[in-house]
């Protein structure tokens, strides 16, 4: 989006992930001439053929505990990653992604494994229903999502194994580990009372991509990590990354540790995203354990109302350009455009404006400033009811401008409750006790590499 008069700042993209795999060098060879190239075989001038050749076979990738991850399984998978970057991904960076690719859907493997060793199936209803959701998503049918997916080079079956997986162990560590993670009410109590004692301090809206970490392996982990950052400031999708790639039990939604205090967050983390402005990506934090890259999205004041909460009743007002005409042949009517809105005085008089420059008119009165484009908000933070906004847009899309007719106020916003920090102290312990977990499904498996 361009603006046709002052500019705000855009915000970065949020963040995603990727993780290294060292480059393959292939050697050749150089005849002298037209020569018989089978000539060394000694191959007999009639042969007999036994057995069958069928290109259907698929070739197995890893074979874990004797369940079978093929080529095509990590092909359909990465499809999916790539479609989320709209293919913006290096050869050398899908290389690397593919290998993580395989690497996730051995974990994969291994939760389903031990969910059905400790009697839990998830059942073909309940995979249904979660991919007709995801289906929703898309704003599709599970059967015309089906064969979109096809288009891209997935398929339905790779995402109903991703979702098996995350039922599966989600539900294991609902038996296995929950039930054994004690928060002592006194912890919950502490952090209460240090957010009555910060309001008015931020809070903040973060995304986090977490990769575990060994003494003996910790070196290239943070390669991995620096690789992931540069990937992230780039531009990829920070959701399709974090599903696939972060180890911390918020992969399951994008990575999103939804709007969290300060100290809520391990120390590391808290100092990092106190000094980042929103829209900025980390270096990658050493923690116990492994590295986090994290995301701020957005902060705001804790326990106070956020002007960018303020719901508005707009105007927008919408020029629209014949395909082919270039901005300097559209500058006159840019610049009439954003005149005649300076001219605005009250919504009352919007229509008639509109109508004296050929402009379309929209009404909306439920538009948070939060959910405008970042470019947007400073600008509507500043206007007055009655007042439009500069001109926006692009030619393709059309050049517009928003009036301002009312405008409801942010309320102060209410504290977290003792429940929700509770839950949220909970879903930490059972976070780190899952990545021991996987841990030791990853040492007690037997992995053959195909």
């Amino acid at each position: 989006m361009v603006m046709f008069g002052r500019r705000g700042p855009a915000r970065a993209v949020a963040l995603l992930s990727a993780v290294a795999l060292g480059a393959a060098v292939a050697a050749q060879t150089v005849d002298d001439g037209p020569t018989n190239s089978a000539a060394g075989l000694n191959l007999p001038a009639e042969l007999q053929v036994f057995g069958k050749v069928d290109p259907l076979v698929r070739k197995a990738t890893a074979i874990v505990n004797g369940t079978i991850i093929t080529d095509t399984d990590v092909d359909q998978r990465l499809a999916l990653i790539l479609l989320a970057n709209g293919n913006k991904i290096s050869d050398e960076e899908r290389e690397r992604v593919r290998l993580q690719v395989l690497r996730n859907l051995i974990d994969e493997t291994l939760q389903i494994q031990e969910a059905k060793a400790n009697k839990i199936e998830i059942t073909s209803g309940e995979i249904e229903q979660a991919y007709a959701r995801v289906s929703t998503n898309f704003k599709r049918q599970p059967a015309e999502f089906a064969a979109y997916l096809k288009t891209v080079g997935s398929s339905e079956n790779s995402i109903k194994r991703q979702i098996e997986g995350e039922l599966a162990w989600r539900r294991l560590l609902g038996r296995r580990v929950e039930p054994f993670v004690a928060v002592g009410e006194d912890e919950v109590r502490a952090i209460l009372n240090r957010l009555e004692a910060a309001k008015g301090t931020q809070e903040y809206r973060v995304g986090e991509i977490f990769l575990a970490a060994t003494p003996e392996n910790d070196a290239q982990v943070r390669a991995n990590a620096d690789r992931i950052v540069e990937q992230v400031r780039g531009g990829a999708s920070f959701v399709a990354y974090a599903r696939q790639f972060s180890e911390a039990s918020t992969a399951a939604v994008g990575g999103d540790l939804g709007w969290v205090r300060a100290e809520l967050l391990p120390e590391p983390l808290a100092a990092t995203v106190r000094q980042m402005p929103a829209g900025a990506v980390s270096a990658p934090i050493q923690l116990p354990g492994g590295y986090s890259i994290v995301a701020l999205v957005d902060k705001r004041q804790i326990l106070t109302a956020d002007p960018r909460d303020a719901v508005l009743s707009l105007k927008q007002l919408t020029i629209s350009f014949p395909p082919g005409l270039t901005q300097k042949q559209a500058e006159p009517k840019v610049a009439a455009f954003g005149a005649a809105l300076q001219k605005i005085s009250g919504c009352g008089t919007a229509d008639q404006v509109a109508k004296s420059v050929g402009a379309d008119v929209i009404d909306n009165d439920q538009v948070r400033i939060r959910d405008l484009p970042p470019q947007l908000q400073e600008v509507m933070l500043r206007l007055q009811i009655g007042q439009a906004s500069p001109a926006f847009g692009s030619l393709q899309e059309g050049v517009r401008g928003l009036v301002l007719c009312g405008k409801d106020e942010a309320q102060q916003a209410s504290g977290p409750t003792f429940d929700q920090v509770y839950s949220q102290l909970e879903e930490e312990k059972v976070n780190r006790r899952a990545q021991r977990y996987l841990r030791d499904l990853r040492r007690d498996a037997v992995v053959d590499y195909r």
